[in-house]
């Protein structure tokens, strides 16, 4: 096709153009910007629409001329609700939802710098790499490197498990976005062959499914993961979560059925399920109390095996790791639902039966923590199931298949409501990218001007970050299984045998297996 190249947004008083870059697909110009070169809103692959909805990710359509690359894509269809809140952009419309965004100093091709590939979180039905959160800026520019930042399918049209599709296609897309990096990125000035892929929540349990695809081997050589969860889904359970889904809609959970809805209307699915997914503790067990349809389906095929499985069996030694979490993640959710400081004795020991590992998990917790209120219980115990553990154990496995894991917690406070989050999932998302204003961190920085503490720490994030990305060492030794060294990220950071270790003597043992349908 060919494209006519819209004016771009002036780049100062000079209004020089931006620099054009040569894409397999064609050329696309971007901007100079505070320093850097920054190009949006490329497309990786076709829309995926019509014929192509619900299937693998297709090539990208080419196109002659220049193409400017000034604004990131549309969003993946999902409730807009949650893109439209104050610090969000405007979002953009329109079936490109497939595309990479670019920062790179200069797009040199005999640069050669290393890669960050960005890799969003949402409970895999949310997010859009142009939220200002992920503005990349700050680590292209302190860590001499080239940030990339992408859009996958979430929600039904990338995870639901439909009859007549692959399963995980949002996980497609993400490996179709690597295929592109890998074929495209020397021409911005990085080195295909140091590429890291990073990223948070949902975004660190697709690294970690990255880590155990056979599609993606070989596309990237260092991973980051911030804070994994531990839930990733049977095909028995996807299957009987996918035909409620359609059933919302009065629909079969098929291809045929599904494709005759409208993408950003089929969101609505996942919205009126959710809401009754408490109520079916005893049929989707633990998946239940998520209040997500979503995750990663060990459909034997595209995620052979967990990521803990996996990697124990050695699929990503030559990959090196880091991994993390945070010392109060759960917490964030409390605070969000509005039970901060009312968790009953009932529910803390309704949730010690359901997460707690081993036939006697829950007196094995109250001994470990013979001080705790209801409420500490309530968040540690799911803290433990859902992130800490599972980021923890995922190290564990890098070991044993013969790989090397850096580990870190972040236990410094937000000190947004008066530090009564704490150290919270999310928390290191504005920390990183010192985006303190911008999405989550409008409510973990909420009201309080960054301070010389806070961005000393978010300093030492992308410092530690990049140079991982540049050499594989963070800057503190490797997790082994008799130290336990970790960096922990504060006001003063130290490395020190693993701080949570009531919680990982719990865990000892465990294995995070695909959850099941009951």
């Amino acid at each position: 096709m060919t494209t006519t190249e819209s004016r771009p947004p002036a780049d100062g008083p000079s209004e020089q153009p931006g620099p054009v870059v040569r894409t397999t697909a064609g050329a696309v110009r971007g901007r100079r910007e505070a320093g850097l070169a920054v190009f949006r809103g490329i497309p990786f692959a076709a829309p995926p629409v019509g014929e192509a909805r619900f299937m693998p990710p297709r090539p990208a359509d080419a196109w002659d001329g220049i193409r400017g690359a000034y604004a990131f894509g549309p969003p993946p269809p999902q409730d807009l609700g949650n893109l439209g809140g104050p610090g969000l952009i405007e979002v953009p419309h329109g079936d490109e939802w497939l595309t990479v965004n670019v920062w790179t100093p200069e797009p040199d091709p005999s640069a050669h710098r290393p890669v960050m590939v960005w890799i969003y979180g949402g409970a895999y039905k949310l997010g859009h790499s142009g939220s200002p959160g992920y503005d990349a800026r700050h680590i292209a520019a302190d860590g001499d490197v080239v940030v990339v930042s992408l859009n996958y399918r979430l929600g039904m049209e990338g995870f639901a498990s439909i009859e007549g599709a692959p399963a995980n296609r949002g996980l497609l897309d993400q490996v179709a976005a690597l295929e592109w990096v890998r074929d495209n990125i020397e021409s911005f000035g990085g080195d295909p062959g140091q590429v890291t892929v990073f990223g948070e929540s949902a975004g660190a349990g697709s690294v970690a499914s990255l880590l155990s695809m056979p599609r993606a081997t070989g596309l990237f050589r260092r991973a980051i993961a911030q804070s994994v969860p531990g839930t990733f889904f049977s095909d028995a359970l996807a299957r009987d979560i996918g035909a409620a889904l359609a059933a919302e809609l009065g629909l079969r959970p098929t291809v045929a059925d599904l494709s005759t809805i409208d993408p950003r209307r089929l969101t609505s699915a996942g919205e009126t399920l959710s809401a009754k997914m408490l109520q079916r503790v005893d049929r989707w067990g633990q998946a239940a109390p998520t209040v997500t349809p979503f995750s990663p389906v060990v459909d034997g095929e595209i995620l052979p095996t967990t990521p803990w499985q996996a990697l124990a069996s050695g699929s990503a030694k030559d990959v090196d790791l880091l991994v993390g979490h945070n010392r109060d993640e759960y917490r964030l959710f409390i605070a969000l639902a509005g039970q901060l400081g009312r968790i009953t004795d009932e529910r803390a020991a309704s949730a010690l039966r359901l997460f707690a590992p081993g036939p006697d998990g829950e007196q094995a917790y109250r001994t470990a923590f013979p001080d705790a209120l209801p409420g500490e219980l309530y968040e540690r115990v799911q803290t433990d199931w859902l992130f800490n553990m599972p980021s923890l154990h995922l190290a564990e496995a890098q070991r044993a298949g013969g790989g090397s894991a850096h580990v870190y917690e972040l236990t410094w406070p937000a000190p947004g409501s008066g530090g009564a989050l704490g150290a919270c999932h999310g928390l290191d998302i504005p920390l990183l990218f010192g985006t303190y204003g911008a999405d989550l961190g409008l409510l973990l920085f909420a009201g309080v001007e960054p301070s010389a503490e806070a961005e000393a720490l978010s300093s030492r994030f992308r410092s530690s970050w990049t140079s991982f990305a540049r050499t594989g060492d963070p800057g503190w030794p490797a997790y082994d299984d008799e130290r336990r060294l970790v960096q922990v990220l504060d006001a003063k950071p130290v490395v020190t045998a693993y701080p949570e270790e009531r919680s990982r003597r719990l865990w000892e043992g465990h294995e995070f297996r695909p959850l099941p349908l009951l």
